[in-house]
């Protein structure tokens, strides 16, 4: 009983560690996002789920500009499977840091806004991850629905290295293809 209750100590002050270097060490994001690159359509590898896309899978993110200079945002799934029925939502998306355009706000129902910041992407726009400085939520985001293992376990070691718990990360059912098809 005594050696369960030390076992169940140090794993709270494990987790209790984790997440006061999660708050001491900020979160970094890259150093520049080109928007003009960044538009256009990503699937969803794997997140750190938010209540909001429960039983989704097939999901995709297509980002527009608009003539307001803010970026439109379309989020779509499927419920449960490839074939059920499809769930989108429309919101817009705004630049918090304009030296990098790498932190941004993402809004979907006024007045709430939640933090949207790059903190990996592919130097030809093909891959990106997007955290959230709390490391509360994450996405692995692909220009195509599926991605390279090897490339994926990569990102696991950089987003782990930026204090995020990759236990947590749930990976998203994609159709099978280039076109998604």
């Amino acid at each position: 009983m005594r050696t369960m209750s030390i076992v169940s100590a140090l794993m709270l002050c494990g987790g209790f560690g984790l997440a006061l270097l999660a708050a001491e060490r900020p979160l970094q994001t890259v150093p520049s996002v080109d928007l003009q690159r960044y538009l256009g359509t990503w699937y969803e590898i794997a997140t750190i789920p938010a209540s909001f896309q429960k039983n989704c899978v097939g999901v995709t993110a297509t980002y527009t500009m608009r003539p307001d200079g803010k970026i439109g945002v379309f989020n779509r799934c499927r419920k449960y499977t490839l074939d059920g029925k499809e769930k989108s939502v429309k919101g817009k998306a705004w630049v918090v840091d304009t030296k990098t355009n790498a932190k941004l706000k993402v809004q979907f129902f006024w007045p709430f806004s939640g933090d949207y910041w790059i903190v990996e992407l592919d130097p030809d726009y093909q891959y990106a991850v997007v955290g959230h400085p709390g490391r509360n939520y994450l996405w692995i985001l692909c220009r195509r629905p599926q991605m390279d293992e090897s490339l994926y376990t990569q990102l696991l070691g950089k987003i782990a290295a930026q204090g995020y718990d990759v236990k947590r990360l749930v990976k998203t059912l994609q159709p099978i293809g280039e076109a998604g098809k």
